[in-house]
This record gives C-alpha cells, structure tokens and sequence, in this order.
C-alpha cells in the first residue's frame, strides 16, 4: 500500500508560479513511476506528467510542455511538480498518483494509488 499527500496548492495570478509537492509513505517508493493528472471543473481526468522509477525518463501533456517541471527525490519519498507561467486554463485539482508500470502519456487506469489532490486556481 502506497499513501500519498499532495500540497502546495493555492492561488496565483495568470504568470505566476507553483510547487506542487506529493510525499508518499508506504511500500517503496523508488519502485514507482509517479505522475501529475488534473480535473477541473466539469471535465475528465486528464494526464500532466509522469516520472520513470529513476527520474531518467519524463513526458508532459503538450499543454504544460515548456512551463510545467516534474521531479522526484527518492531518498524524500516525494515528487514535484513545478508550475511556471501558470494560466487560468491551469485551474484544476492536481493529484499525484503512482504506477507500478512507466508508460508515455500514462493513463489514470494505470495507475495503482491516488492522492486526495490539491487545488490550483489560476486568476486572470
């Protein structure tokens, strides 16, 4: 079992930044590739970003390529997500969640454990 806690959520002006962080506590977390999704308002779950076990290999949705940064810090139990030039498009709960498997694009039905998200509100 993997617990993961997403913070850093809040709200910030379009141009802005935000450090998403999400720690994990549990079985191990090197084991897993992690990633970013988001649901705003009346729309799907949709892909952000995802990290391969060791950091090595990354992949972000086209919409936050260039802006958006994910990392991790196994020796932490954490992933990051840092978010520049934030836009109000941004607004969205952000949840971390973990994969036993790495895949491009990943997909939320791949992926093994959900946090409870995190808020991000993007003013114009």
């Amino acid at each position: 079992q993997v617990q993961l806690v997403e913070s850093g959520g809040g709200l910030v002006q379009a141009g802005g930044s935000l450090r998403l962080s999400c720690a994990a506590s549990g079985r191990t977390f090197s084991s897993y590739a992690m990633a970013w999704f988001r649901q705003a308002p009346g729309k799907e779950r949709e892909f952000v970003s995802v990290i391969s076990w060791g950091g090595g290999r990354r992949d972000y949705a086209d919409s936050v390529k260039g802006r958006f940064t994910i990392s991790r810090d196994n020796a932490e139990n954490t992933v990051y997500l840092q978010m520049n030039s934030l836009k109000p498009e941004d607004t969205a709960v952000y949840y971390c969640a973990a994969s036993s498997v790495f895949q491009l694009r990943i997909t939320p039905g791949s992926m093994n454990y959900w946090g409870k998200g995190t808020l991000v509100t993007v003013s114009s």
